[in-house]
């Protein structure tokens, strides 16, 4: 899928999502069960230490959370339901800083009834060490523990900060 920007033309949960919109984020790829997502740290996303937000790094989790848990497209009769966060862990490995690119890759790693299990890695990588660029089409999903890749250099997109893990849970519209 090629890189784009957030927005509802994209998977409908975005289109009035202003926090995400906000924050800059970029959907890379989006597969279901599966989402790549990036932005950039700006100076109001970071804290009095002068390193990433815990809060900036949590919401930018979340939303590729979302993006994974929900259906791009939704089937008939689908579009009644929402898939939303039950519980969330995150682990902070690492500070980001100014100037980096974050990458969050979703994956679903169980699925059962209403309920789902979702880990979530967050990368931060310095501009010109190699970012991850769109997916070519029909490029496999980036897996659990695998580093994305700068698709023209191969070079890592940087280092693991954080680790999301999500439990979601499947309930009506209201």
């Amino acid at each position: 899928m090629a890189e784009l920007t957030v927005s509802g033309d994209i998977h409908p949960i975005l289109k009035d999502d202003y926090a995400s919109e906000w924050m800059g984020i970029e959907v890379v790829a989006l597969e279901d069960g599966h989402a790549t997502i990036r932005m950039t740290l700006r100076q109001e996303m970071l804290n009095g230490f002068g390193m990433a937000h815990g809060g900036m790094i949590f919401a930018f989790g979340d939303t590729a959370f979302a993006l994974a848990c929900n259906p791009a497209k939704p089937l008939p009769g689908e579009d009644s339901n929402i898939t939303v966060a039950a519980g969330v862990d995150i682990n902070f490995l690492k500070p980001a800083f100014r100037g980096q690119v974050l990458t969050a890759v979703a994956n679903r790693r169980a699925s059962t009834g209403r309920s789902g299990l979702y880990d979530i890695q967050i990368y931060a990588a310095d501009p010109e060490s190699g970012t991850p660029t769109a997916a070519p089409a029909g490029a496999a999903p980036t897996l659990p523990g695998q580093l994305p890749t700068d698709n023209a250099t191969g070079a890592p997109a940087g280092e693991l900060v954080a680790e999301f893990r999500g439990r979601s849970r499947t309930i009506s519209k209201k």
